[in-house]
Protein backbone atom coordinates (compact mmCIF):
# COMPACT_ATOMS: atom_id res chain seq x y z
CA UNK A 1 0.00 0.00 0.00
CA UNK A 2 1.26 3.48 -0.78
CA UNK A 3 2.88 5.29 2.15
CA UNK A 4 0.70 8.39 2.49
CA UNK A 5 1.65 11.28 4.71
CA UNK A 6 -0.68 14.16 5.64
CA UNK A 7 1.02 17.46 6.54
CA UNK A 8 -0.82 19.94 8.77
CA UNK A 9 0.07 22.98 10.82
CA UNK A 10 -1.89 21.83 13.84
CA UNK A 11 -2.91 18.36 14.98
CA UNK A 12 -6.42 19.76 15.31
CA UNK A 13 -6.63 20.29 11.54
CA UNK A 14 -6.69 16.54 10.81
CA UNK A 15 -6.72 14.41 13.98
CA UNK A 16 -4.83 11.16 13.60
CA UNK A 17 -7.98 9.27 14.58
CA UNK A 18 -9.77 10.62 11.49
CA UNK A 19 -7.48 9.00 8.90
CA UNK A 20 -5.57 5.72 8.56
CA UNK A 21 -2.60 7.65 7.14
CA UNK A 22 0.24 9.17 9.11
CA UNK A 23 -0.38 12.80 10.12
CA UNK A 24 2.61 15.06 10.77
CA UNK A 25 3.04 18.76 11.35
CA UNK A 26 4.77 20.80 8.69
CA UNK A 27 7.31 21.90 11.28
CA UNK A 28 8.30 18.30 12.06
CA UNK A 29 8.52 17.40 8.40
CA UNK A 30 10.88 20.29 7.72
CA UNK A 31 13.03 19.67 10.78
CA UNK A 32 13.36 15.87 10.69
CA UNK A 33 14.55 14.69 7.25
CA UNK A 34 16.20 11.68 8.89
CA UNK A 35 12.77 10.09 9.31
CA UNK A 36 12.51 9.61 5.56
CA UNK A 37 15.84 8.11 4.58
CA UNK A 38 14.19 4.73 3.97
CA UNK A 39 10.73 5.99 3.04
CA UNK A 40 9.25 7.59 -0.05
CA UNK A 41 5.84 8.81 1.06
CA UNK A 42 3.17 10.42 -1.05
CA UNK A 43 2.44 13.70 0.67
CA UNK A 44 -0.79 15.67 0.91
CA UNK A 45 0.22 19.12 2.08
CA UNK A 46 -2.69 20.68 4.00
CA UNK A 47 -0.66 23.54 5.42
CA UNK A 48 -2.69 26.63 6.24
CA UNK A 49 -0.27 28.86 4.37
CA UNK A 50 1.13 27.97 0.93
CA UNK A 51 2.34 31.46 -0.02
CA UNK A 52 5.82 31.89 -1.46
CA UNK A 53 8.52 31.10 1.14
CA UNK A 54 5.98 30.10 3.78
CA UNK A 55 6.46 26.90 5.80
CA UNK A 56 3.85 25.18 3.64
CA UNK A 57 5.70 26.27 0.50
CA UNK A 58 9.00 24.93 1.82
CA UNK A 59 7.38 21.62 2.76
CA UNK A 60 6.41 21.01 -0.88
CA UNK A 61 9.74 22.36 -2.12
CA UNK A 62 11.77 20.03 0.11
CA UNK A 63 9.48 17.12 -0.68
CA UNK A 64 10.73 17.37 -4.23
CA UNK A 65 14.34 17.45 -3.05
CA UNK A 66 13.73 14.36 -0.90
CA UNK A 67 12.21 12.42 -3.78
CA UNK A 68 8.70 12.46 -2.28
CA UNK A 69 5.58 12.89 -4.36
CA UNK A 70 3.60 15.84 -3.08
CA UNK A 71 0.29 17.59 -3.62
CA UNK A 72 0.30 20.49 -4.26
CA UNK A 73 3.69 21.08 -5.84
CA UNK A 74 5.35 24.46 -5.53
CA UNK A 75 4.54 25.05 -9.20
CA UNK A 76 0.83 24.70 -8.44
CA UNK A 77 1.14 26.95 -5.39
CA UNK A 78 2.76 29.65 -7.48
CA UNK A 79 0.28 29.33 -10.35
CA UNK A 80 -2.66 29.76 -8.01
CA UNK A 81 -1.12 32.75 -6.25
CA UNK A 82 -2.09 35.23 -9.01
CA UNK A 83 -4.77 35.20 -11.66
CA UNK A 84 -2.38 36.21 -14.40
CA UNK A 85 -0.48 32.97 -13.77
CA UNK A 86 -3.51 30.73 -14.15
CA UNK A 87 -5.27 32.78 -16.81
CA UNK A 88 -4.37 30.29 -19.56
CA UNK A 89 -6.51 27.65 -17.88
CA UNK A 90 -9.67 29.75 -17.78
CA UNK A 91 -10.98 29.25 -21.35
CA UNK A 92 -10.86 25.47 -20.91
CA UNK A 93 -12.37 25.59 -17.42
CA UNK A 94 -15.09 28.10 -18.31
CA UNK A 95 -16.11 26.09 -21.35
CA UNK A 96 -16.50 22.97 -19.21
CA UNK A 97 -18.32 24.94 -16.50
CA UNK A 98 -20.87 26.38 -18.90
CA UNK A 99 -21.48 23.07 -20.61
CA UNK A 100 -22.13 21.47 -17.22
CA UNK A 101 -24.57 24.23 -16.24
CA UNK A 102 -26.41 24.36 -19.55
CA UNK A 103 -30.08 23.56 -19.27
CA UNK A 104 -30.09 23.31 -15.47
CA UNK A 105 -32.80 25.20 -13.59
CA UNK A 106 -31.18 24.85 -10.15
CA UNK A 107 -28.24 27.19 -10.81
CA UNK A 108 -28.09 30.40 -8.73
CA UNK A 109 -28.98 33.46 -10.77
CA UNK A 110 -26.26 35.57 -9.19
CA UNK A 111 -22.63 35.02 -8.34
CA UNK A 112 -21.80 31.80 -6.53
CA UNK A 113 -18.87 29.73 -5.29
CA UNK A 114 -17.94 26.09 -5.86
CA UNK A 115 -15.99 24.08 -3.31
CA UNK A 116 -13.80 21.33 -4.77
CA UNK A 117 -11.94 18.78 -2.65
CA UNK A 118 -9.53 16.40 -4.39
CA UNK A 119 -11.35 16.77 -7.70
CA UNK A 120 -14.81 16.24 -6.17
CA UNK A 121 -17.63 18.62 -5.47
CA UNK A 122 -21.04 18.51 -3.88
CA UNK A 123 -22.34 21.11 -6.35
CA UNK A 124 -24.93 19.32 -8.50
CA UNK A 125 -23.89 18.73 -12.09
CA UNK A 126 -20.30 19.93 -11.77
CA UNK A 127 -18.52 16.62 -11.22
CA UNK A 128 -16.71 16.69 -14.59
CA UNK A 129 -15.77 20.35 -14.06
CA UNK A 130 -14.28 19.49 -10.67
CA UNK A 131 -12.19 16.72 -12.24
CA UNK A 132 -10.93 19.06 -14.95
CA UNK A 133 -10.04 21.67 -12.33
CA UNK A 134 -8.10 19.03 -10.40
CA UNK A 135 -6.37 18.07 -13.62
CA UNK A 136 -5.22 21.64 -14.11
CA UNK A 137 -4.36 22.30 -10.46
CA UNK A 138 -3.62 19.33 -8.24
CA UNK A 139 -4.37 21.15 -5.05
CA UNK A 140 -6.44 19.44 -2.34
CA UNK A 141 -8.92 22.20 -1.45
CA UNK A 142 -10.06 24.83 -3.93
CA UNK A 143 -12.77 27.44 -4.16
CA UNK A 144 -13.96 28.83 -7.48
CA UNK A 145 -15.81 32.14 -7.60
CA UNK A 146 -18.25 32.25 -10.52
CA UNK A 147 -19.68 35.48 -11.90
CA UNK A 148 -23.31 35.83 -13.02
CA UNK A 149 -24.26 36.34 -16.66
CA UNK A 150 -25.35 34.47 -19.80
CA UNK A 151 -21.81 33.10 -19.95
CA UNK A 152 -20.56 32.12 -16.51
CA UNK A 153 -17.00 33.31 -16.07
CA UNK A 154 -14.50 32.39 -13.37
CA UNK A 155 -13.57 35.43 -11.37
CA UNK A 156 -11.14 33.68 -9.03
CA UNK A 157 -9.57 30.34 -8.11
CA UNK A 158 -8.07 30.13 -4.65
CA UNK A 159 -6.79 27.50 -2.25
CA UNK A 160 -8.63 26.95 1.02
CA UNK A 161 -7.22 26.10 4.40
CA UNK A 162 -8.71 23.06 6.07
CA UNK A 163 -9.11 24.85 9.41
CA UNK A 164 -11.35 27.45 7.70
CA UNK A 165 -13.82 24.92 6.30
CA UNK A 166 -17.32 24.56 7.61
CA UNK A 167 -18.06 21.26 9.39
CA UNK A 168 -19.93 20.08 6.28
CA UNK A 169 -17.08 21.05 3.98
CA UNK A 170 -14.51 19.37 6.22
CA UNK A 171 -16.51 16.14 6.34
CA UNK A 172 -16.78 16.20 2.54
CA UNK A 173 -13.05 16.91 2.22
CA UNK A 174 -12.08 14.03 4.50
CA UNK A 175 -14.26 11.63 2.55
CA UNK A 176 -12.80 12.89 -0.73
CA UNK A 177 -9.26 12.47 0.64
CA UNK A 178 -10.01 8.91 1.69
CA UNK A 179 -11.30 8.09 -1.80
CA UNK A 180 -8.26 9.78 -3.34
CA UNK A 181 -5.92 7.56 -1.37
CA UNK A 182 -7.67 4.29 -2.11
CA UNK A 183 -5.75 1.70 -4.12
CA UNK A 184 -6.65 -1.28 -6.28
CA UNK A 185 -5.01 -4.71 -6.61
CA UNK A 186 -3.84 -4.57 -3.01
CA UNK A 187 -1.10 -6.90 -1.86
CA UNK A 188 -1.24 -8.88 1.34
CA UNK A 189 -0.76 -7.02 4.61
CA UNK A 190 2.56 -7.18 6.31
CA UNK A 191 4.70 -6.74 3.22
CA UNK A 192 7.30 -4.03 3.04
CA UNK A 193 6.34 -0.69 1.57
CA UNK A 194 7.04 -0.44 -2.15
CA UNK A 195 9.95 1.62 -3.44
CA UNK A 196 8.07 2.75 -6.53
CA UNK A 197 4.52 2.86 -7.81
CA UNK A 198 3.48 1.98 -11.36
CA UNK A 199 0.16 3.23 -12.72
CA UNK A 200 -1.42 0.92 -15.30
CA UNK A 201 -3.91 2.69 -17.56
CA UNK A 202 -6.62 0.28 -18.68
CA UNK A 203 -10.19 0.24 -19.93
CA UNK A 204 -12.12 -2.66 -18.35
CA UNK A 205 -14.79 -2.30 -21.02
CA UNK A 206 -12.45 -2.60 -24.01
CA UNK A 207 -13.35 -5.50 -26.30
CA UNK A 208 -9.76 -6.30 -27.34
CA UNK A 209 -7.49 -5.00 -24.58
CA UNK A 210 -3.73 -5.41 -25.04
CA UNK A 211 -3.59 -7.22 -21.68
CA UNK A 212 -6.30 -9.11 -19.82
CA UNK A 213 -7.04 -8.26 -16.20
CA UNK A 214 -5.65 -11.61 -15.04
CA UNK A 215 -2.34 -10.82 -16.76
CA UNK A 216 -2.13 -7.40 -15.14
CA UNK A 217 -2.79 -8.97 -11.77
CA UNK A 218 0.13 -11.28 -12.45
CA UNK A 219 2.21 -8.25 -13.33
CA UNK A 220 1.31 -6.77 -9.93
CA UNK A 221 2.51 -9.90 -8.11
CA UNK A 222 5.78 -10.05 -10.04
CA UNK A 223 6.37 -6.31 -9.62
CA UNK A 224 6.15 -6.67 -5.86
CA UNK A 225 9.35 -8.74 -5.92
CA UNK A 226 11.14 -5.64 -7.24
CA UNK A 227 9.59 -3.24 -4.74
CA UNK A 228 7.07 -1.85 -7.23
CA UNK A 229 3.40 -1.35 -6.42
CA UNK A 230 1.04 -1.66 -9.40
CA UNK A 231 -2.17 0.34 -9.37
CA UNK A 232 -4.86 0.24 -12.10
CA UNK A 233 -6.15 3.61 -13.26
CA UNK A 234 -8.70 4.58 -15.86
CA UNK A 235 -9.54 7.42 -18.21
CA UNK A 236 -10.91 9.66 -15.45
CA UNK A 237 -7.77 9.44 -13.31
CA UNK A 238 -5.53 11.86 -15.17
CA UNK A 239 -5.55 14.22 -12.21
CA UNK A 240 -4.01 11.47 -10.04
CA UNK A 241 -1.23 10.55 -12.44
CA UNK A 242 1.50 12.62 -10.79
CA UNK A 243 1.07 10.60 -7.60
CA UNK A 244 2.85 7.70 -9.31
CA UNK A 245 6.42 7.10 -10.37
CA UNK A 246 5.80 5.53 -13.77
CA UNK A 247 3.04 4.79 -16.29
CA UNK A 248 2.28 1.65 -18.29
CA UNK A 249 -0.53 2.10 -20.83
CA UNK A 250 -2.59 -1.04 -21.34
CA UNK A 251 -5.42 0.13 -23.52
CA UNK A 252 -5.39 0.75 -27.25
CA UNK A 253 -3.44 3.93 -27.90
CA UNK A 254 -4.29 6.76 -30.25
CA UNK A 255 -2.83 10.21 -30.64
CA UNK A 256 -6.31 11.74 -30.64
CA UNK A 257 -7.66 10.27 -27.41
CA UNK A 258 -6.87 10.29 -23.70
CA UNK A 259 -4.04 7.74 -23.94
CA UNK A 260 -1.84 10.30 -25.66
CA UNK A 261 -2.75 12.88 -23.03
CA UNK A 262 -1.77 10.46 -20.25
CA UNK A 263 1.56 9.75 -21.92
CA UNK A 264 2.24 13.44 -22.42
CA UNK A 265 1.42 14.26 -18.81
CA UNK A 266 3.70 11.45 -17.60
CA UNK A 267 6.55 12.84 -19.69
CA UNK A 268 5.93 16.31 -18.31
CA UNK A 269 6.23 14.86 -14.80
CA UNK A 270 9.54 13.19 -15.71
CA UNK A 271 8.05 9.70 -15.40
CA UNK A 272 9.20 6.73 -17.47
CA UNK A 273 6.26 5.68 -19.63
CA UNK A 274 5.28 2.92 -22.02
CA UNK A 275 4.03 3.96 -24.53
CA UNK A 276 5.75 7.32 -24.87
CA UNK A 277 4.29 9.96 -27.16
CA UNK A 278 7.06 9.76 -29.77
CA UNK A 279 6.53 6.01 -30.13
CA UNK A 280 2.79 6.55 -30.44
CA UNK A 281 3.24 9.10 -33.21
CA UNK A 282 5.74 6.99 -35.11
CA UNK A 283 3.98 3.63 -34.79
CA UNK A 284 0.41 4.81 -35.23
CA UNK A 285 0.90 5.98 -38.80
CA UNK A 286 1.57 3.30 -41.40
CA UNK A 287 2.62 5.87 -44.01
CA UNK A 288 5.39 7.06 -41.69
CA UNK A 289 6.49 3.47 -41.05
CA UNK A 290 6.72 2.81 -44.80
CA UNK A 291 9.07 5.77 -45.29
CA UNK A 292 11.10 4.86 -42.20
CA UNK A 293 11.62 1.21 -43.12
CA UNK A 294 12.42 1.97 -46.74
CA UNK A 295 14.98 4.61 -45.78
CA UNK A 296 16.81 2.02 -43.63
CA UNK A 297 16.61 -0.78 -46.20
CA UNK A 298 14.35 -2.97 -44.08
CA UNK A 299 12.24 -5.24 -46.26
CA UNK A 300 8.48 -4.87 -46.29
CA UNK A 301 5.73 -5.82 -48.76
CA UNK A 302 5.80 -3.65 -51.88
CA UNK A 303 3.92 -0.51 -50.89
CA UNK A 304 2.55 2.63 -52.43
CA UNK A 305 1.14 5.76 -50.80
CA UNK A 306 -2.16 6.78 -52.40
CA UNK A 307 -2.74 10.52 -52.28
CA UNK A 308 -5.96 10.54 -54.25
CA UNK A 309 -8.04 8.49 -56.65
CA UNK A 310 -5.65 9.37 -59.45
CA UNK A 311 -3.08 7.02 -57.84
CA UNK A 312 -5.31 3.96 -58.13
CA UNK A 313 -4.14 3.11 -61.63
CA UNK A 314 -0.52 3.17 -60.52
CA UNK A 315 -1.37 0.91 -57.57
CA UNK A 316 -3.04 -1.59 -59.88
CA UNK A 317 -0.10 -1.50 -62.25
CA UNK A 318 2.63 -1.87 -59.61
CA UNK A 319 0.97 -4.08 -57.00
CA UNK A 320 -1.69 -6.05 -58.85
CA UNK A 321 -4.65 -7.83 -57.29
CA UNK A 322 -5.52 -8.89 -54.71
CA UNK A 323 -4.22 -5.82 -52.94
CA UNK A 324 -4.23 -4.70 -49.31
CA UNK A 325 -5.37 -1.16 -48.54
CA UNK A 326 -4.80 0.38 -45.12
CA UNK A 327 -5.87 3.56 -43.41
CA UNK A 328 -2.82 5.25 -41.85
CA UNK A 329 -3.80 4.84 -38.20
CA UNK A 330 -5.70 1.57 -37.81
CA UNK A 331 -5.01 -0.94 -35.01
CA UNK A 332 -5.82 -4.56 -34.19
CA UNK A 333 -6.37 -5.29 -37.92
CA UNK A 334 -8.99 -2.53 -38.14
CA UNK A 335 -8.85 -0.31 -41.18
CA UNK A 336 -7.07 -3.02 -43.20
CA UNK A 337 -8.92 -4.19 -46.34
CA UNK A 338 -8.27 -6.65 -49.15
CA UNK A 339 -9.60 -5.77 -52.59
CA UNK A 340 -9.82 -8.25 -55.44
CA UNK A 341 -10.21 -5.98 -58.46
CA UNK A 342 -10.25 -2.39 -59.73
CA UNK A 343 -13.96 -1.91 -59.06
CA UNK A 344 -13.54 -2.91 -55.39
CA UNK A 345 -10.51 -0.62 -55.12
CA UNK A 346 -12.44 2.32 -56.58
CA UNK A 347 -15.36 1.78 -54.21
CA UNK A 348 -13.16 1.39 -51.11
CA UNK A 349 -11.00 4.39 -51.97
CA UNK A 350 -14.06 6.61 -52.41
CA UNK A 351 -15.20 5.61 -48.93
CA UNK A 352 -11.85 5.94 -47.15
CA UNK A 353 -10.72 9.18 -48.79
CA UNK A 354 -13.70 10.85 -47.14
CA UNK A 355 -11.78 10.61 -43.83
CA UNK A 356 -8.10 10.69 -44.77
CA UNK A 357 -5.93 12.37 -47.40
CA UNK A 358 -3.56 9.41 -47.69
CA UNK A 359 -3.94 5.64 -47.88
CA UNK A 360 -1.35 2.91 -48.00
CA UNK A 361 -1.62 0.15 -50.60
CA UNK A 362 0.48 -3.00 -50.28
CA UNK A 363 0.96 -6.18 -52.21
CA UNK A 364 -1.01 -9.11 -50.80
CA UNK A 365 1.44 -11.49 -49.12
CA UNK A 366 -0.43 -14.60 -47.92
CA UNK A 367 1.07 -16.70 -45.11
CA UNK A 368 -0.35 -19.15 -42.60
CA UNK A 369 0.82 -16.98 -39.73
CA UNK A 370 2.53 -13.70 -38.87
CA UNK A 371 5.52 -13.52 -36.59
CA UNK A 372 5.19 -11.12 -33.66
CA UNK A 373 8.47 -10.32 -31.95
CA UNK A 374 8.31 -8.30 -28.76
CA UNK A 375 11.21 -5.90 -28.33
CA UNK A 376 11.85 -4.14 -25.02
CA UNK A 377 14.66 -1.64 -24.56
CA UNK A 378 16.15 -2.64 -27.90
CA UNK A 379 16.36 -6.35 -27.02
CA UNK A 380 14.05 -9.23 -28.01
CA UNK A 381 11.50 -10.19 -25.35
CA UNK A 382 9.34 -12.90 -26.93
CA UNK A 383 8.62 -14.53 -30.29
CA UNK A 384 5.16 -15.71 -31.21
CA UNK A 385 3.40 -17.00 -34.29
CA UNK A 386 -0.10 -15.54 -34.68
CA UNK A 387 -2.10 -17.82 -36.95
CA UNK A 388 -4.74 -16.46 -39.29
CA UNK A 389 -8.35 -16.50 -38.10
CA UNK A 390 -10.39 -19.42 -39.43
CA UNK A 391 -11.23 -18.96 -43.13
CA UNK A 392 -9.78 -15.44 -43.07
CA UNK A 393 -6.62 -13.75 -44.31
CA UNK A 394 -5.90 -11.80 -41.09
CA UNK A 395 -5.09 -12.85 -37.54
CA UNK A 396 -8.24 -11.05 -36.35
CA UNK A 397 -11.51 -11.25 -38.27
CA UNK A 398 -13.77 -8.32 -37.44
CA UNK A 399 -17.35 -9.43 -38.06
CA UNK A 400 -20.22 -7.24 -39.22
CA UNK A 401 -21.93 -7.50 -35.82
CA UNK A 402 -18.93 -5.93 -34.07
CA UNK A 403 -17.51 -9.17 -32.71
CA UNK A 404 -13.98 -10.32 -33.45
CA UNK A 405 -12.63 -13.81 -34.11
CA UNK A 406 -8.93 -14.34 -33.39
CA UNK A 407 -6.63 -17.01 -34.76
CA UNK A 408 -4.61 -19.40 -32.66
CA UNK A 409 -1.05 -18.76 -31.53
CA UNK A 410 2.20 -20.60 -31.02
CA UNK A 411 5.01 -19.05 -29.03
CA UNK A 412 8.62 -20.20 -29.15
CA UNK A 413 11.76 -19.28 -27.27
CA UNK A 414 13.54 -16.33 -28.86
CA UNK A 415 16.62 -18.47 -29.44
CA UNK A 416 14.50 -21.02 -31.32
CA UNK A 417 12.97 -18.48 -33.71
CA UNK A 418 14.63 -17.90 -37.10
CA UNK A 419 17.58 -15.55 -36.46
CA UNK A 420 16.68 -13.35 -39.44
CA UNK A 421 13.21 -12.80 -37.98
CA UNK A 422 14.61 -11.69 -34.62
CA UNK A 423 17.35 -9.56 -36.14
CA UNK A 424 14.96 -7.77 -38.50
CA UNK A 425 12.46 -7.13 -35.71
CA UNK A 426 15.09 -5.68 -33.38
CA UNK A 427 16.55 -3.47 -36.13
CA UNK A 428 13.09 -2.12 -36.96
CA UNK A 429 12.08 -1.52 -33.34
CA UNK A 430 15.27 0.37 -32.55
CA UNK A 431 14.31 2.90 -35.25
CA UNK A 432 11.26 3.81 -33.16
CA UNK A 433 12.73 4.14 -29.69
CA UNK A 434 13.83 2.34 -26.55
CA UNK A 435 10.44 1.26 -25.20
CA UNK A 436 8.19 -1.74 -25.79
CA UNK A 437 7.21 -2.70 -29.33
CA UNK A 438 5.57 -5.57 -31.13
CA UNK A 439 7.02 -6.08 -34.61
CA UNK A 440 4.83 -8.00 -37.06
CA UNK A 441 6.66 -9.85 -39.81
CA UNK A 442 5.96 -12.29 -42.62
CA UNK A 443 8.44 -14.90 -43.73
CA UNK A 444 8.35 -16.49 -47.18
CA UNK A 445 10.68 -17.66 -49.91
CA UNK A 446 11.72 -14.07 -50.63
CA UNK A 447 12.84 -13.46 -47.03
CA UNK A 448 11.54 -11.67 -43.94
CA UNK A 449 9.30 -8.63 -44.34
CA UNK A 450 8.12 -6.17 -41.69
CA UNK A 451 4.36 -5.61 -41.80
CA UNK A 452 4.11 -3.03 -39.04
CA UNK A 453 5.51 -1.97 -35.66
CA UNK A 454 3.09 -1.69 -32.75
CA UNK A 455 3.74 0.68 -29.85
CA UNK A 456 1.09 -1.06 -27.73
CA UNK A 457 1.63 -4.80 -28.29
CA UNK A 458 -0.39 -7.51 -26.62
CA UNK A 459 1.14 -8.91 -23.44
CA UNK A 460 -0.65 -11.81 -21.76
CA UNK A 461 0.81 -14.40 -19.44
CA UNK A 462 -0.70 -17.35 -21.31
CA UNK A 463 0.26 -16.20 -24.82
CA UNK A 464 3.28 -13.91 -25.12
CA UNK A 465 4.47 -15.26 -21.75
CA UNK A 466 3.71 -18.90 -22.56
CA UNK A 467 7.42 -19.75 -22.89
CA UNK A 468 9.21 -17.27 -20.63
CA UNK A 469 6.50 -17.22 -17.93
CA UNK A 470 7.06 -14.51 -15.29
CA UNK A 471 10.18 -13.29 -17.05
CA UNK A 472 7.80 -11.43 -19.34
CA UNK A 473 6.77 -9.22 -16.43
CA UNK A 474 10.12 -9.26 -14.63
CA UNK A 475 11.90 -7.72 -17.59
CA UNK A 476 9.15 -5.15 -18.05
CA UNK A 477 9.30 -4.10 -14.39
CA UNK A 478 13.09 -3.95 -14.48
CA UNK A 479 12.88 -1.61 -17.49
CA UNK A 480 10.96 0.82 -15.29
CA UNK A 481 13.11 0.28 -12.18
CA UNK A 482 16.36 0.98 -14.03
CA UNK A 483 15.01 4.32 -15.24
CA UNK A 484 13.56 5.23 -11.86
CA UNK A 485 16.84 4.41 -10.12
CA UNK A 486 18.70 6.57 -12.63
CA UNK A 487 16.29 9.42 -12.00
Amino acid sequence: MTDWLILVDSARDVPQADTPHKVMTVRDYLARPQLFRSRRPTIINLSRNTAYQSAGYYASLLAGARGHRVMPTVQTMLELSRKELYRDSLPDLEDKLNRCLKGRDDVPSGDFKVFVAFGRTGFAGLDSFALLLFDWFRSPLLEISVEAGPWRSIERIRTLSIHRLTPEQKAFAMEAMERQTQRGWQVAKGKAAARYSLAVLRNPREALPPSKKSSLQRLALVARRFGVEVDPIEKGDLARLAEYDALFIRETTSIDNHTYRFARRAEQEGMPVIDDTVSMIRCTNKVYLKELLESHNISMPRSLVLNGRSALEQAERELGFPMVVKIPDGSFSRGVHKVEDRAALESLAAELFADTDLLLAQEFMPTDYDWRVGVLGGEPLFACQYLMAHNHWQIIHHLADGKAVEGRYHCVAVEDAPPEVIQTAVKAARLIGNGLYGVDLKQNAQGVHVIEINDNPNLDSNIEGAVIKDELWSRLVQWFVVRLDER
